[in-house]
């Protein structure tokens, strides 16, 4: 798994709750900073690649454990 700077970790809750908390999350990090976020909505799989590609973060790694999709983003 990645490094990363914070967790965030969005499991039972449905899109797009995890995507605006992880912008949230984003806003306040710094360029260049890591958010590990887990997901168990699998909508995420659309929604969070999207979402960086709207946004300019960049999406490093995606994999699931468990039940969860675990997504590591860069800060763009």
């Amino acid at each position: 798994m990645s490094e990363f700077d914070i967790e965030l970790d969005t499991s039972g809750m449905n899109c797009p709750l995890p995507v605006l908390k992880a912008r949230k999350a984003l806003s306040a990090m710094t360029t260049g900073q890591r958010l590990h976020l887990i997901v168990t909505d699998p909508g995420a799989n659309k929604d969070i690649p999207a979402f960086c590609k709207m946004t300019g973060n960049s999406l490093l790694e995606t994999n699931e454990l468990d039940g969860k999709i675990h997504f590591f983003l860069e800060k763009g």
